[in-house]
Order: structure tokens, then C-alpha cells, then sequence
């Protein structure tokens, strides 16, 4: 790879995307994601999730990079494995009815915005 190349770097490999401890990889995914780098953060995101599933806050970051990169299957995909085992979480229910709507699956959307909804407190009048 010649330095001074300007499409050499446009074409390096990104294998550092997955270099250095969860916390750094981490570290790299909200940097990414923070700069509307979307689909970057979920790669980086991708093995983090899949490393330690247990762990919500990486997952809900995949769901979201993947929701604003509009990789929508799989932010559905992730947001319903979410609510599977956290099915309290308010937020991922959100994010799946406003993904289901994008999908233009609205009446499968509305149990779940109802459901994040009474979960924040709104309930209709």
C-alpha cells in the first residue's frame, strides 16, 4: 500500500474495526456512532454483541446503528432478541414499533409503541 496513494487508503482493509479489548472496541463503536458513522459502528458492534450477549447496552447500539444505517430486517432482528430476554425494556420496544413503521408494517408497529408509551408514563386520554 503506497501511503501517498490516496485510493490505497480508500481501499485498505478496516480489520482494525475489530482490534483491541471490548472496552476499546466499544470505546470505537460510540465514536463511530457519534459521528453518524452507522454502519461502521454496527460492524464494530456486531462481535461486541455477539461476545457478550448478555450485556443490553451494546445490543440496543447495534439495533440503533443498524436502524439509522437502515439495515431494518436486522435492527428488527436484534430489537425483537432484545425484548426476548429484556422484555421490560422500554426503549427497544420503541425502537421496534418506529422500525416495524418504517418497514410499513404499522398495525404490527402499534402494540409496541402503546407498550413503550404506558411504559413512559403517557397513557391516553
Amino acid at each position: 500500500m503506497d501511503p501517498m496513494d490516496p485510493k490505497s487508503a480508500v481501499d485498505a482493509p478496516t480489520t482494525y474495526l475489530g482490534h483491541g479489548t471490548a472496552a476499546e472496541r466499544w470505546a470505537r463503536a460510540q465514536l463511530f456512532f457519534d459521528a453518524k458513522e452507522y454502519a461502521t459502528a454496527a460492524r464494530v458492534l456486531e462481535t461486541l454483541a455477539g461476545e457478550a450477549p448478555e450485556q443490553l447496552a451494546p445490543r440496543l447500539l447495534l439495533a440503533r446503528a443498524y436502524y439509522h444505517s437502515a439495515q431494518l430486517s436486522r435492527a428488527e432482528r436484534e430489537l425483537r432478541a432484545i425484548l426476548d430476554r429484556w422484555p421490560v425494556e422500554d426503549y427497544a420496544q420503541l425502537m421496534l414499533g418506529r422500525t416495524l413503521e418504517r418497514l410499513g408494517r404499522a398495525a404490527e408497529a402499534r402494540p409496541y409503541l402503546r407498550m413503550a408509551a404506558a411504559m413512559a408514563g403517557e397513557f391516553p386520554e
